[in-house]
């Protein structure tokens, strides 16, 4: 385990819990912050934790912007300090099995809602991949980091505006006098 991703990860769970544990308003607005920080950690270190933590965090963002009232913070808090006491002592396995747990306690707040949690699972990690390309990734390592499919990665980058964001463009007259350079 990276320790630089290992304390990184401690930290957000534990400003998490302090979100959770207050259950403001602004509680969507703080986890989708902390998923967006965390998937910069995933594109830098390609690691598994960050990638779960960035998920986790805006699946349940998503959640409670939908479904506030009909969840049990208290249960969700106390798998986020269990996921918390085993990253403080380096025990990989024992948290990704609390994320599973926490994961499943999200799935099982509405019976119907366990395909919908799916669903925002799904589309969190798209939307995290989408991130990781943002940060430079190919979108190859993005699917695979993240456990998608190339096409639907492919598919959501081409509705947004990745490509856009580019500003500095070189006509061909100026790229191919650049090229004519590098090989005469």
């Amino acid at each position: 385990m990276n320790e630089i991703v290992r304390k990184d990860a401690l930290e957000i769970i534990k400003k998490v819990i302090a979100i959770l544990s207050i259950k403001g308003e602004k509680d969507i607005i703080g986890l989708k912050g902390l998923s967006n920080h965390t998937i910069h950690n995933a594109s830098v270190f390609q690691d598994e934790i960050s990638v779960s933590v960035a998920v986790l965090l805006y699946a349940l963002s998503k959640i409670i912007e939908r479904k506030r009232n009909e969840m049990d913070y208290g249960s969700i808090i106390m798998h986020l300090e269990n996921a918390q006491k085993y990253l403080e002592k380096s025990e990989e396995s024992n948290f990704s099995s609390a994320i599973r747990k926490l994961f499943s306690e999200i799935s099982s707040i509405d019976s119907k809602l366990k395909l919908y949690i799916e669903e925002v699972v799904n589309q969190a990690q798209i939307k995290k991949g989408y991130k990781l390309c943002e940060h430079g990734l190919s979108c190859g390592k993005a699917s695979e980091v993240l456990g998608i499919s190339q096409w639907e990665l492919m598919n959501y980058i081409g509705k947004t505006k990745l490509s856009e964001g580019i500003e500095d463009i070189i006509d061909v007259k100026e790229r191919m006098r650049l090229a004519r350079g590098l090989f005469s």
